[in-house]
């Protein structure tokens, strides 16, 4: 996106004044004597900034304004006053004008105005391409959201994954949206009209994983009254998601090896192998090298489902996503509700930027749907600045946070490793509005 200026003002020598200062700033200028000009050169889509004076003969500032508001009320408009013009400036503030500033005018400051008014229609905009898109329903891919070179890279991965048929695995932390990665890969792949199917390793008693995974024939165990099909036979020309993998347990690694390996289920009970059309995709917190070099996990099906390995980045090393992130899921949350997204100030955005996310886009999506329904109880200290109190408020959060996630939420985990009684612990998630779901890996 470029950064575009409309400047109007009758006088050539303050036009010319404020087209070197923009050129300096390397930003796109366009000067024009008169507002009607300018306004012929206007539509909805404009994504930058106007900046017009006020006191001009054909059509003054405020009638701009107006003008402008008239086409998108969402456009920025930054009047130039003359000293006596103060109360007239206030009021177009009150109308809707984004900044005033008197004239002389400071180039930096006008520069630097231009650029928060930019940025804020930037924001504008995308936030209501990402309202179309999911009223659309576009593909997961595009949930993916964030400019960050990060972000840009795991996408241009998980497309070029998606057209192989390669199996995968994607590791991250939790809340990373390593099930909207899985997705998109089965969505962007030739198999995206075939089934999509799901197992979480961990929420499944270990002696019902095996049968869940590979099904069995009538009487093969006490109870298994009748023939039933497996998840990996449920998945054939399709996609099976295997997460928490980690999970898994060492017993049944080596037989969903062997599975990997031959592309046939043998279900229990029988003795008959069944061809497997399917590809797979497992799902693990990072750390599942480690695990298989230390033998709590079977190198030999690690190196079998890393054919294909994705990392997904955690918010703490793309800062600049959580902006467009937040905008994005008020947009799906209020689809959801029915509602209207309500518009998000820059300032608010750029604070929840400046935060720590330890359960990531999980817990900022949680924020945005409280936001949404009038529920938000998060302040928006991050303990940088402020009194010693507030630095030390944020410091308590960040730790709690971190706990949480390591823990997964679990709370006795929580209190036992910081200390606490579970009482403290509870009082202390209260006063900071933390929430243990926003941490429970469901990925």
């Amino acid at each position: 996106m470029t950064e575009q200026v409309l400047f109007v003002d009758d006088e050539a020598h303050l036009r010319h004044a404020a087209e070197q200062s923009f050129d300096l700033a390397d930003m796109t200028f366009a000067s024009f004597e008169c507002g009607s000009a300018m306004l012929k050169a206007l539509d909805p889509a404009f994504d930058g900034v106007i900046v017009t004076d006020i006191r001009m003969p054909e059509m003054n500032g405020m009638e701009v304004l107006d003008r402008v508001l008239a086409i998108d009320a969402e456009i920025p408009v930054i009047l130039l006053t003359g000293h006596g013009d103060v109360s007239l400036a206030v009021q177009a503030m009150q109308c809707g004008a984004h900044d005033f500033l008197e004239k002389p005018f400071d180039p930096a400051r006008l520069v630097a105005s231009a650029r928060r008014a930019i940025e804020s229609r930037r924001l504008v905009l995308e936030n209501r391409s990402l309202r179309d898109r999911v009223a659309r329903g576009e593909p997961t891919m595009s949930r993916l959201v964030g400019p960050s070179a990060a972000m840009e890279a795991l996408r241009a991965r998980l497309s070029s994954i998606a057209t192989t048929d390669a199996d995968v695995l994607i590791e991250g932390q939790t809340g990373t949206g390593k099930a909207i990665a899985a997705r998109s890969i089965h969505d962007g792949s030739a198999r995206r009209a075939g089934p999509y199917v799901e197992i979480n390793c961990a929420s499944l008693p270990e002696a019902m994983i095996e049968s869940e995974l590979f099904g069995h024939e009538a009487g093969a165990f006490p109870g298994a009254l009748r023939a039933r099909y497996g998840k990996l036979q449920h998945a054939q020309r399709g996609t099976l998601v295997l997460d928490e993998i980690d999970s898994l347990p060492v017993a049944l690694q080596g037989k969903l090896l062997h599975v990997l390996q031959d592309r046939t289920v043998t279900p229990l009970g029988s003795n008959e192998a069944i061809p497997l059309d399917l590809r797979v995709v497992a799902v693990a917190k990072e750390g599942l090298a480690a695990r298989a070099e230390g033998g709590s996990f079977r190198s030999d099906l690690y190196y079998r489902l890393a054919v294909a390995k994705v990392r997904m980045p955690p918010l703490s090393e793309r800062p600049e996503d959580v902006p467009h992130l937040f905008v994005a899921m008020l947009a799906e949350a209020a689809a959801r509700h029915g509602c209207d997204a309500p518009s998000v100030p820059p300032a608010l955005l750029h604070a929840l930027a400046g935060r720590e996310w330890p359960g990531n886009v999980r817990q900022l999506g949680n924020v945005a749907e409280r936001h949404l329904l009038g529920l938000e109880t998060y302040t928006l200290t991050t303990g940088e600045g402020g009194t010693l109190a507030e630095r030390m408020e944020g410091y308590e959060r960040g730790i709690l946070g971190a706990a949480l996630a390591a823990h997964g939420g679990k709370l006795r985990d929580v209190y036992e490793a910081l200390g606490l009684s579970r009482k403290t612990l509870y009082e202390k998630l209260r006063r900071h509005g933390l929430d243990r779901e926003d941490y429970v890996d469901r990925d």
